[in-house]
């Protein structure tokens, strides 16, 4: 499966400082982001429901994926194009049961085990990470690669994916680039 757009934004009150979660996502789709997570851990339900509604609906009419992270009931009740689990949530295998046809699963991985785990049980695309400390990500620990097989899922980034990529990493902190050239190359696995 391919996604929509190499940009996948995710919205978060925690790390939101504040600004409104419409008003960021008119800023993710007028940037031209077309892939958009709500991930929300501590909002009453009552109050999630009505955002994740709104939100589904603007990417919808953007034509923007629209993905809940943890919760089923919420993606297929919100009218949601897909969810997103960790592995501390519904198994993927459970999630892709309950999903309707045509709505996605993405599932979170730390290992390779686990995204090859995630990908039998039905997830179309995985999460690798963290790959920076990161403050939503408690006990961070950079991942290593056991052998140099590529990535799971497609035969590897594409050339553009990887300027991308390039570009990101470019402005990170001391030692990032090179931190992203060797991660890059990593997950590239060995030239054909």
């Amino acid at each position: 499966m391919r996604l929509p757009s190499p940009l996948y934004a995710i919205l978060d009150r925690s790390v939101a400082r504040g600004r409104d979660l419409p008003a960021l996502l008119e800023a993710v789709l007028a940037g031209g982001g077309r892939l958009v997570q709500l991930r929300e851990k501590t909002m009453p339900l009552a109050e999630l429901f009505p955002l994740a509604r709104k939100l589904a609906r603007r990417c919808r009419e953007a034509g923007a994926l629209f993905v809940v992270n943890d919760r089923a009931d919420l993606a297929l009740a919100a009218d949601a194009g897909g969810l997103h689990v960790g592995q501390d949530d519904l198994p993927a295998l459970e999630a892709r049961r309950l999903l309707r046809p045509g709505m996605i699963l993405g599932v979170s991985t730390h290992d390779e085990a686990q995204a090859r785990r995630a990908v039998a049980d039905g997830a179309d695309y995985v999460a690798v990470g963290s790959i920076f400390p990161t403050a939503t990500k408690a006990g961070f620990q950079l991942g290593a690669r056991s052998d140099p097989a590529g990535p799971v899922g497609g035969p590897g980034p594409s050339r553009r994916d990887r300027r991308h990529h390039r570009r990101q990493c470019a402005g990170g902190a001391r030692g990032g680039r090179r931190r992203c050239r060797r991660h890059f190359r990593d997950l590239r696995g060995p030239r054909p």
